[in-house]
């Protein structure tokens, strides 16, 4: 069976992206055999250019492709850097240190119910700056992996992506799906608007 729209997709792949010394790639991340990532082709769970270049292999067919920035997660945006304050995330006049901390990424919900995945870049007594852009933003990405599993979908798998899937290369700005999901926390749709020009950066 070959991959077109509606299958159901399961692949292990390596992507890499441009190091920066000697121009040697550097491995991001990685679905294995065991752990593979698996998708329905079509319905916009994935990057557009992903999905074409995997469009007709079938099970066992090698692949390897590059996905030029422009058609991936875009340019590095320094006004998606954004300091918020410290209140929208406390809760009693506490922050939660366990979920906001440098470097963690922490999925919030602005005040129309849009999703947004922000990276912490710092914590102080009056802001918490975050990052909105994706974490392969300003990146080209290098795929090489295999398919494993092409066929139709059960019921139960194509009712499941109405909640929307993730995975790597996914149009979600997570970029997997251990990072998905909602807080009860407001980033602030007002601020957001006032630094951004919109509130919001959920799926495609």
């Amino acid at each position: 069976m070959k991959i077109t729209a509606d299958k159901l997709v399961s692949v292990e792949y390596e992507l890499f992206v441009d190091g920066e010394v000697d121009g040697e790639l550097e491995l991001m991340e990685k679905a294995t055999a065991e752990q593979p990532m698996s998708f329905i082709y079509g319905v916009g769970m994935m990057l557009p250019n992903f999905e074409q270049n995997l469009f007709g292999l079938q099970a066992g067919e090698k692949f390897d492709f590059t996905i030029n920035l422009e058609d991936a997660y875009g340019e590095y945006d320094e006004e998606s850097v954004l300091d918020l304050d410290r209140a929208i995330f406390e809760i009693d006049g506490k922050i939660d240190e366990e979920m906001i901390f440098e470097g963690n990424v922490v999925p919030l919900m602005d005040n129309e119910g849009n999703r947004v995945n922000a990276q912490v870049v710092s914590v102080d007594d009056v802001h918490v700056r975050v990052d909105l852009n994706h974490p392969l933003a300003g990146e080209n990405l290098h795929f090489k992996g295999t398919v494993l599993e092409v066929r139709e979908p059960t019921e139960k798998e194509l009712a499941a992506i109405t909640g929307g899937g993730c995975g790597c290369g996914s149009s979600c700005g997570d970029g997997s799906c251990g990072d998905g999901g909602c807080s009860d926390s407001s980033c602030g749709c007002e601020e957001l608007e006032q630094k951004s020009g919109g509130c919001g950066c959920g799926c495609n």
